[in-house]
C-alpha cells in the first residue's frame, strides 16, 4: 500500500498521532479510537494491521498485551517526497513575514492580543 493511501485515512492518522506520544497498548488505542470514531475493536485492529504491514508501526508483545510504536522510516520517505514542494510554502511564509515586518500587511485578527475569532 502506498504511503499516501495509508495516511489518507483519518483513523490511521489519528492512531499515528497517538503513537507519536510514545508506545501504546492496543487496548489504549482501541479505547481512544472507539470513543472518537465509534469503531469497534476489530475495526481498530484492522487499521493497526495496515499500519504494521505498511511499515508505519511496529508491535511487540509484553505478556498478553501488544504494544505499538511509530516506525519513522516510511515517514522519512514521505518527508523526502514532500521536500520538492516545501519551497512553495516556505516562499509564501517568507513573503508574508516580510510584509508583516514592513507593515504592509496586518496579522490575522486571531493573532492580535485579546482578539478572538
Amino acid at each position: 500500500m502506498h504511503a499516501f493511501d495509508v495516511l489518507g485515512d483519518p483513523v490511521r492518522r489519528r492512531i499515528l498521532e497517538l503513537l507519536a506520544d510514545g508506545e501504546q497498548s492496543s487496548g489504549a488505542i482501541c479505547a481512544v479510537i472507539g470513543a472518537e470514531f465509534g469503531i469497534t475493536q476489530p475495526g481498530v485492529s484492522m487499521h493497526l494491521r495496515v499500519l504494521r504491514e505498511s511499515g508505519f508501526a511496529t508491535v511487540r508483545a509484553a505478556g498478553a498485551r501488544r504494544l505499538y510504536a511509530v516506525d519513522g522510516a516510511p515517514l522519512r520517505e514521505v518527508d523526502m517526497w514532500l521536500e520538492r514542494f516545501r519551497r512553495f510554502w516556505d516562499q509564501r511564509l517568507d513573503a508574508v513575514g516580510t510584509e508583516l515586518a514592513r507593515g504592509r500587511r496586518r496579522p490575522p485578527r486571531s493573532y492580535l492580543p485579546g482578539r478572538r475569532t
